[in-house]
């Protein structure tokens, strides 16, 4: 005689179906089991999808940068490469610096002063990443005779975007002032980036 807790009974394929407390346990296992070989499969298909977003090794070994500012006089600009985007390094004048601490901060897109975007005691160095906050075209204005735009900074062909001798838009349709990426000064004449 069967007791409650183990009944028998035979399934409509002819085989025995086990019921009570084996019968949950094999059923709890085959479902973790299943669950479980599921989810590796889930994990193998999106490992390799994920892990490609990851940046590249070249990337990787730009992690930072020193450039050399020496020879960069008042006035002129040079643009180097900084995991695969353009950097603009400007030696502002005099004149450049006392025009942009008179533009009134209320009057700018995005708000911020030229001692926000540059170095304490290195005013004069401007550090950004040459590409417009609008779609990512590079501004020009780095270059020797290049188009500075209405303002005197940088100028982007692509849509018209204008910004200032600080880096900040200030006519055009990019949201953002050029971004400053993290930069430290080694010596007078030697910057790191990154």
């Amino acid at each position: 005689m069967a007791t409650a807790d183990n009944t028998e009974n035979v399934g409509a394929d002819g085989e025995l179906a086990h019921h009570g407390a084996d019968g949950v346990r094999r059923r709890d296992f085959i479902n973790v089991a299943a669950v479980s070989f599921a989810g590796v499969g889930a994990l193998a298909v999106v490992y390799p999808l994920v892990n490609q977003m990851n940046p590249s090794a070249d990337v990787l070994a730009l992690a930072s940068i020193d450039v050399d500012i020496s020879q960069i006089q008042p006035g002129q600009a040079i643009k180097t490469i900084w995991r695969k985007q353009p950097i603009f390094i400007r030696n502002l004048t005099p004149a450049e610096i006392q025009e942009a601490n008179a533009v009134p901060i209320g009057q700018l897109r995005d708000p911020e002063t030229l001692a926000d975007r540059t170095a304490e005691g290195k005013e004069n160095w401007l550090i950004t990443l040459g590409v417009c906050t609008h779609l990512g075209c590079v501004p020009l204005g780095a270059a020797e005779g290049e188009n500075r735009g209405e303002f005197g900074g940088y100028f982007c062909p692509c849509h018209g975007s204008h910004y200032d001798t600080a880096g900040r838009i200030r006519r055009g349709p990019a949201p953002t002032n050029l971004e400053v990426p993290q930069y430290e000064f080694l010596t007078d004449t030697s910057v790191r980036i990154g």
